[in-house]
């Protein structure tokens, strides 16, 4: 794989055998990220679960306490009676078959999260293998289907994020911005890894997080030690 020279600058700084501790860990990434954009920092988490059974499946939903450092665009799906009501919140988009039959049609999806209300997933939910592949689609345990169309929405401008496993068993996620500083970092990190812990299933054995690395958009991976954060 071709590797720019910022990349390549950056890697020097890092040890690729060393776990680094999350405060040290985020140090390195901030001092090589060398885009002219802000970038993305990541998590990268793998678990040692087999996501392919249900009982070791790994996901929920956080508000991270110093945000991601991105807007998102929230679609709410709801009856027309409370379309109001979801804009007033703070919806981007807001309304029922019309914006899924837009989807279905068009294409659309000028949106990053969907929320909808419980007595619209029946509607939504026959659109799954639209919406699914994109991680779209609401979700009881994301917060996502909710009755409290406020309090949803609110959440994720305010940062909430997902997680969940993908099929090789690793949980990828964004923390914030190099901009943010390695303490807000560590703050997100913090954050969400908890979450991750409380989330592991019964049935998992052995160790739990197998391996844990943070990258920001174009830099090199650090791996960080997550051996005290053990459940």
């Amino acid at each position: 794989m071709f590797r720019g020279k910022n990349y390549k600058e950056s890697a020097k700084l890092i040890d690729k055998q060393t776990q680094y501790e999350p405060l040290e860990a985020f140090g390195l990434v901030i001092s090589g990220a060398k885009a002219k954009f802000d970038e993305t920092v990541e998590l990268h988490v793998k678990l040692g679960v087999d996501g392919r059974h249900a009982d070791q499946q790994v996901r929920g939903a956080i508000v991270l306490p110093n945000g991601t450092g991105k807007t998102k665009r929230v679609l709410v799906f709801c009856k027309p009676e409370r379309v109001e009501e979801a804009l007033a919140a703070g919806a981007d988009y807001a309304g029922g078959q019309e914006l899924v039959q837009k989807i279905q049609t068009e294409n659309w999806f000028e949106f990053d999260t969907v929320i909808a209300t419980p007595d619209m997933m029946g509607t939504v939910g026959r659109r799954g293998k639209v919406l699914g592949p994109k991680g779209l689609m609401p979700s009881p345990k994301a917060g996502t289907v909710t009755p409290d169309i406020a309090k949803g929405v609110a959440e994720v401008k305010a940062g909430k994020v997902e997680y969940r496993l993908d099929k090789s068993n690793i949980i990828h996620c964004p923390i914030g911005k190099v901009s943010f500083g390695a303490e807000k970092l560590n703050e997100n990190f913090d954050a969400l890894i908890s979450a991750i812990i409380k989330s592991k299933p019964a049935a998992a054995k052995g160790q739990y997080i197998k391996s844990c690395v943070t990258a920001s958009t174009m830099g090199p991976g650090v791996k960080i030690n997550a051996a005290n954060r053990q459940a």
